[in-house]
């Protein structure tokens, strides 16, 4: 897709907007904007890189519903991978929830493509993905070993899929739904065989992981073979089986489920009575300010709050033990050499709100259950260094794939962002969706999120607007601001564009962030 050369000027309208932040105000200036624009660069070229290995090991570890308020509590990941590599500090997920994201780190590929766009119903869960092209199938085909470990997509192992093995994996070993969230009895399909190991969910995964990759080592030839290794974690997704004092999973008069992640019982009450991190976007009370759709409209009782604090609490417990074993996998690979020669790459499905902008979950667009940490290491990588430049998790997929010099699956919608990892921080489109939890036939809510701003527009008709810089909160919806009016056209115009992108006629190209922005023509 070709971009005119005159972005990255500021239009008036948006221009004014950059004041906010030194007003403290959540309103632009009134003056009326000219209009006039100055001249702009085009997009910036790729850097030129080269992959120092020749094929390299390559390791990615999730974890689910990780917020990047969380990372505070695995100390050992950001200094083992973050430290000795690179922390993306813009990362996001374009569809924040569970099935969706991770086939997009299978496919490399948004949700609208991919066709996974939820976790149940139709167009949702593990029968709505088609497998059989996938970063497993392309790596597997390049002359990788490939391993699974831990939770697959959701309803996987349901309605006599539990014995399935996906193309692409030489070694499987998947969690069976529903026991995936049974942090003390979780079924696992091991190369077609059925076991359940015993022990804590997030120490079992790690077994099964280094059981899977001593297994794939001892198989003729394989000391020559490179390998690709996905490791999934449950934690700290809510699971079972509860305890005394936690919530039960629905109260009284309330809407919808309220559950705690189980955390390994030498954690348990660790961060008792911990307060949930105080931001002005924490309960807020000026619900009617925000469109009809939004979760933000909420009134949660104090009951719900109380479980809301709990659930933070257990979130960040189940925490420490992730921490502890995704440095036991980093140990075992630098005990064995292999570390030096591996790609690390780190990171969580989707964010997660423990009563910010009054809800608990994912799904939405806010920052909290947008944003996703995401650390990087190994070869060809710097270290100790921060990248501000947008990554996205089908990014990911096709980061991956470049390394290992493999054929996409698919056209992809994301980048290879290697290149970019030295260069000045650069700013791009990223296409936002979701859709119902129960039923992906049609969107939630779609949107865009460019540089400052995050724009979305509901199914409900509400739109809504923020300035991220100015109010990184999000707290002061601007759609209905005539300050801002030029703004929502052109957002609304890169909404309507990429909404259905594929491929190429998605938003890849870069801008340099230290010049101010156009989006007219984008």
């Amino acid at each position: 897709m070709a971009v005119p050369s005159r972005v990255w000027t500021l239009s008036a309208a948006i221009a004014v907007a950059g004041v906010v932040g030194m007003s403290g105000c959540g309103h632009a200036p009134t003056q009326q904007p000219s209009g006039k624009r100055d001249s702009a660069p085009a997009a910036t070229s790729t850097p030129a890189f080269e992959m120092p290995v020749d094929k390299p090991n390559l390791l990615m570890v999730t974890v689910d519903d990780l917020a990047t308020v969380d990372m505070d509590y695995l100390p050992s990941v950001k200094k083992l991978v973050g430290e000795s590599g690179v922390t993306f500090t813009d990362a996001v997920a374009p569809t924040p929830i569970c099935v969706p994201a991770r086939a997009s780190l299978l496919s490399g590929q948004y949700a609208h493509n991919h066709g996974a766009h939820t976790i149940h119903g139709p167009e949702g869960g593990y029968p709505s993905f088609d497998d059989s092209a996938t970063v497993a199938t392309s790596l597997q085909e390049a002359g990788y070993t490939t391993l699974f470990t831990g939770k697959y997509l959701n309803e996987y192992g349901q309605e006599g899929s539990e014995r399935d093995i996906p193309p692409g994996w030489d070694e499987w070993r998947a969690t069976i739904d529903p026991s995936t969230y049974n942090y003390l009895g979780a079924k696992f399909n091991v190369n077609g065989r059925v076991v359940k190991p015993k022990g804590y969910s997030t120490t079992v995964i790690t077994q099964q992981a280094q059981a899977a990759l001593k297994d794939a080592r001892k198989k003729p030839g394989a000391e020559k073979k490179p390998w690709f290794q996905w490791v999934n974690y449950v934690a700290p997704h809510i699971g079972g089986p509860t305890e005394k004092g936690d919530p039960k999973q629905r109260f009284p008069g309330t809407k919808g489920a309220i559950g705690v992640p189980v955390p390994d019982a030498q954690d348990r009450d660790t961060y008792a009575d911990k307060p949930i991190p105080p931001q002005p976007n924490l309960f807020p009370d000026r619900r009617k300010e925000f469109p009809k759709g939004s979760p933000s409209r909420k009134n949660p009782s104090q009951i719900e709050k109380d479980a809301y604090r709990l659930s933070y609490q257990r979130r960040i417990e189940s925490a420490r033990s992730l921490d502890r074993n995704i440095a036991s996998l980093l140990g075992g690979l630098k005990k064995s050499g292999e570390l030096a020669r591996t790609l690390v790459v780190f990171t969580s499905d989707n964010g997660f709100s423990n009563g910010y902008h009054n809800f608990n979950g994912k799904l939405w667009y806010y920052e909290e259950s947008l944003r996703i940490p995401v650390l990087m290491s190994g070869p060809g990588v710097p270290k100790g260094r921060e990248v501000a430049t947008t990554l996205t998790n089908p990014d990911i997929a096709t980061t991956l794939l470049s390394a290992a010099g493999a054929e996409n699956p698919h056209e992809p919608d994301g980048i290879d962002i290697l290149p970019w990892l030295r260069a000045p921080e650069q700013t791009r489109v990223v296409p936002i969706e979701a859709w119902p939890t129960a039923d992906g036939t049609s969107r939630l809510w779609s949107g865009v999120r460019v540089g400052r701003w995050t724009y979305v527009e509901l199914t409900t008709g509400g739109v809504e607007l923020y300035d991220r810089t100015a109010d990184p909160y999000e707290m002061n919806n601007l759609a209905e601001d005539p300050a801002h009016a030029e703004t929502v056209s052109q957002l609304a115009e890169l909404t309507e564009k990429y909404r259905d992108c594929a491929g190429d006629s998605c938003p890849r190209e870069m801008y340099a962030a230290d010049r101010p922005l156009d989006l007219a023509g984008l």
